[in-house]
C-alpha cells in the first residue's frame, strides 16, 4: 500500500480507482480539506494558511501536525541548468 499525507490527513493510493483517496473515508483527495493542525484551508495561491506567502522563499510547509515545518529555495542561477535545493528543517 502506498500512503502519504495531504495537509496532515493520511491518504492512500487506490490502484483499482487509479487515484489518491483519504484513508479515513475513501473520498478522493480532489475534495479539499483544511490543514489538520491549524484547521484552515490553503490560501487562494495554494499556500499553507498559517504561513501565508513568504518573501524570497521557493517552497514551504507548516508540517500539518505530521512533521516539522520547513522552507527552502531553489537556485537555478548556474549555466548548466542544474537545480540546487536548500531546505531548512
Amino acid at each position: 500500500m502506498i500512503k502519504s499525507y495531504q495537509r496532515g490527513h493520511e491518504i492512500i493510493y487506490n490502484a483499482k480507482q487509479g487515484k489518491w483517496i483519504y484513508a479515513d473515508n475513501g473520498e478522493g483527495v480532489e475534495i479539499e480539506r483544511p490543514c489538520k493542525r491549524c484547521e484552515r484551508m490553503p490560501t487562494v495561491e495554494g499556500h499553507d494558511a498559517c504561513l501565508g506567502e513568504l518573501k524570497d522563499v521557493s517552497f514551504a510547509c507548516c508540517g500539518h501536525g505530521v512533521q516539522k515545518s520547513y522552507f527552502g529555495n531553489i537556485d537555478i542561477g548556474n549555466n548548466k541548468g542544474d537545480i540546487s535545493v536548500k531546505a531548512n528543517i
